[in-house]
């Protein structure tokens, strides 16, 4: 499918930006420019906002959102979610208009984890923040008023590879009990080396050199780039993993690794639903205010609630 004209119009305004003399210039401008392209925020039953131990003696803040026709009475399905921003952009403010249409779709209370961020904290520890929310959620699920058997991992972008990688580690770990995973457009394999970068690795809002910077943000000096629970492809299994719904963008770098893992998880045993959301780039569950194409994204997981 062409790829969506709004996008497109989109993509042309951008391609003469000035990109951002410092981290934390380039962070307010992906909030400001990522709030720009949102829709109205649905409005939800429920806001509360949580705070948890983690390592180092800190605390970091989960935010909950209860979908707007949940039954209160009854102990809630969840999804502990991690927002997307290349491990080192994004917060909860910035995902609030996404999480709520998360918790409509999917009929789950959406635990957005305020996650520490690199280069400031860089790899493991985002993904020991998600685990400890994980964690953290199986414990308190009766407090929190979600069922603990029903608890998901999600993510997009960089929390897809959070979220995948907590998978593993709950697995590894004989940890929490994960009922499913949901994968949206996830960064799996480091090495960047699938076709799909070779495709749309420049002039598809996501760049190559972007990923490049983002991945080297996140692991720093790491010099085992291919350990499985910074970079979820090069698992050695992915057996006994839970079910999984991948959803990728037509037009998007990272394509065909989540498809591509995705494959292997069937191959596996594993249920999956795999989709790929036709003239859609990377970000797109950002952009309901920019074309309504992108509801396609909030749509899928709602057949797969």
């Amino acid at each position: 499918m062409p790829l969506d004209k709004q996008i497109a119009l989109f993509l042309q305004q951008q391609a003469d930006a000035t990109a951002p003399s410092s981290l934390e210039a380039l962070r307010t401008q992906t909030a400001v420019g990522l709030r720009s392209l949102q829709g109205e925020p649905q409005p939800v039953q429920g806001i509360s906002e949580f705070h948890i131990p983690v390592s180092g003696g800190q605390t970091i803040a989960v935010r909950g959102y209860i979908p707007l026709n949940a039954l209160v009475d009854e102990p809630l399905a969840s999804m502990v979610f991690a927002h997307g921003g290349g491990w080192c952009l994004g917060s909860l403010d910035v995902y609030d208009v996404p999480c709520r249409a998360l918790a409509n779709a999917t009929g789950r209370m959406i635990l957005s984890v305020d996650y520490r961020l690199a280069p400031e904290y860089p790899f493991p520890t985002p993904l020991d923040d998600v685990y400890q929310a994980l964690c953290w959620a199986s414990e308190q699920a009766t407090h929190i008023g979600i069922d603990p058997l029903r608890i998901a991992l999600g993510g997009d972008s960089a929390g897809g590879n959070l979220a995948a990688a907590v998978a593993l580690m709950a697995r590894d770990r004989a940890g929490p009990t994960v009922e499913h995973q949901y994968l949206l457009y996830p960064a799996l394999d480091s090495g960047m080396t699938m076709p799909s970068f070779s495709q749309y690795g420049e002039g598809y809002y996501l760049t190559q050199e972007v990923m490049s910077w983002c991945w080297e943000n996140y692991l720093g000096q790491e010099s085992d780039r291919q350990q499985p629970y910074a970079s979820p492809w090069y698992a050695e299994t992915v057996a006994d993993l839970p079910p999984a719904t991948i959803l990728v963008c037509e037009y998007d770098p990272l394509r065909d690794e989540g498809e591509r893992y995705a494959q292997r998880l069937q191959a596996a045993g594993i249920s999956v639903k795999c989709q790929r959301l036709p003239g859609m780039v990377h970000a797109c569950m950002h952009m309901t205010g920019l074309t309504p194409a992108a509801q396609s994204l909030f749509t899928a997981l709602e057949t797969s609630a």
